[in-house]
């Protein structure tokens, strides 16, 4: 007779009679009660989510506050003009963009939960040194280093959420984190709010703004510090049988966990991939339109609303973000296997807000607000994209780099983007939502081609007709690329 610890490895072993045992791409035969696992998840859930969640919250915070800042008198302390207030916003980005590349060695090099902990401390205390700055150029200067912080943040996420889960639960995760970019909005035009009428503060309302946001951001920072794992093997919130279960149902993916090595072989074969190069244009042509959720508000404030309306009709828009984030994760739980195709269909909205933003009449008031709000939709397609990183790229070093390429991609459009949003253009801002409109129009066929590489690749793996079980033992738990498990499925 087998005793309880035998019966507890019983669990997990190879079952090769019974298919529902096999798990979905097909690399690992093997077997995990399913009451267990969904324990298990559940208390990843419990913990692992609700500390990404108030980082992403507070990462977004640091940004879209620059926004309420230049309602509440940023812009007139400083003395910019023309384009200098929208270089505030893209600077940031430059110091992102610098800080790509050595974030790719370093997280392939050190315990990913910690190297993060220690940047999102780092920016908190940036973020409060914007209080200190009286010039344009201290300014830029501050905010440039903000963007050296924060860099390695956003690819570090999306590594982590595929360290904690399957490609299946991807989508809904990364929904959950992003999901407090709406939040961040909702609640930091609401702060702004209440701050700016705080008549007895000794400093500038929008200097409190960013002290607050950064004493937050510190906080959090030590937090997820001391109670984020290095992953499921260690995860202080599981008992040792459960990290086994945590374990091996990602090794049933030939998930090689968190590695500290940087791997020559995995690079080559990324610059080889044509899906790498597609991630960057994603990243890119995303982020082109973005800048009018950060103008979004100057577009409200130039109709002719006060500073306090203003925030109280922006607050609305990180709502309608958070409604289409989660119609993207709930068409995505619908067909799991059509992700490209939702993501095509998600992008109606946002062209939707741009087109009634270029032919409403000013005079519009409601509409030119609820055009603004639609034309800020963009948080839901980033959602779907980054689950798509997250579940089709395997090997560590690989993941990592192209995680960093989506991320360059997004800095460059973040930097240029701006740039067009010049404010003596306001309200109207015709140049931006010229570009704004192209890469939306760019985008589509872009992913189109992602998704046609996809389903060629599959369907060649498919005709070759390996033994899921004996190719099982071979990949099982190793840093394999998804070029190299030739048992992997991409997610279409």
């Amino acid at each position: 007779m087998m005793n309880q610890s035998d019966t507890k490895t019983a669990d997990m072993q190879l079952d090769e009679s019974n298919p529902k045992t096999v798990m979905e791409t097909g690399t690992s035969a093997i077997h995990i009660d399913p009451a267990i696992e969904r324990r298990v998840r559940w208390k990843i859930d419990l913990v692992v989510l609700p500390l990404m969640c108030l980082i992403y919250f507070s990462q977004y915070l640091d940004k879209q506050s620059l926004s309420y800042a230049g309602v509440f008198g940023l812009i007139d302390d400083l003395h910019l003009v023309g384009t200098q207030f929208a270089w505030l916003g893209s600077i940031f980005y430059v110091g992102q963009l610098a800080s790509e590349f050595p974030a790719i060695y370093l997280m392939s090099r050190l315990p990913l939960a910690k190297f993060v902990s220690c940047l999102i401390i780092l920016w908190g205390g940036v973020c409060m040194c914007l209080a200190g700055a009286t010039t344009f150029s201290s300014f830029m200067g501050v905010r440039f280093a903000l963007g050296l912080a924060e860099g390695a943040v956003s690819p570090a996420f999306v590594t982590l959420t595929s360290l904690w889960y399957k490609k299946s639960e991807h989508p809904m995760r990364i929904g959950l984190w992003i999901s407090c970019n709406g939040l961040a909005q909702v609640i930091g035009a609401l702060m702004m709010y209440g701050i700016g009428h705080n008549t007895a503060l000794a400093i500038a309302q929008w200097k409190a703004m960013f002290i607050i946001c950064g004493a937050l951001t510190v906080f959090f920072g030590i937090l997820f510090f001391f109670l984020m794992p290095a992953g499921p093997d260690s995860a202080w919130f599981l008992t040792p049988e459960e990290r086994q279960v945590a374990t091996q149902r990602l090794r049933a993916e030939t998930e090689g966990g968190d590695q500290t090595t940087f791997s020559i072989s995995q690079l080559k074969e990324t610059a080889m991939d044509i899906r790498a190069y597609l991630s960057f244009l994603f990243g890119l042509l995303i982020t082109l339109p973005s800048p009018v959720i950060a103008f979004a508000s100057l577009i409200i404030y130039s109709l002719g609303y006060t500073n306090f309306d203003t925030m109280l009709y922006t607050s609305p828009a990180g709502a309608v973000q958070m409604v289409f984030i989660w119609v993207g994760i709930g068409l995505c739980y619908i067909w799991p296997n059509r992700r490209c195709a939702i993501t095509i269909g998600l992008t109606i909205v946002p062209l939707v807000g741009i087109i009634l933003l270029f032919t409403l009449p000013l005079s519009s008031g409601w509409g030119m607000i609820v055009a603004s709000w639609l034309a800020s939709v963009i948080s839901n397609i980033l959602t779907v994209i980054l689950s798509l990183n997250a579940s089709n790229i395997r090997g560590n070093t690989k993941k990592a780099i192209v995680n960093a390429l989506f991320f360059v991609g997004y800095a460059i459009g973040a930097i240029v983007g701006p740039l067009l949003w010049n404010t003596k253009n306001a309200p109207r801002y015709r140049s931006g939502l010229v570009l704004a409109l192209v890469s939306w129009l760019v985008f589509i066929p872009t992913v189109g081609v992602y998704w046609f590489t996809c389903a060629r690749d599959n369907k060649r793996r498919s005709t070759m007709g390996m033994d899921i079980f004996e190719y099982a033992d071979e990949v099982t738990g190793k840093d394999l690329t998804d070029k190299e498990d030739k048992n992997f499925r991409y997610n279409l």
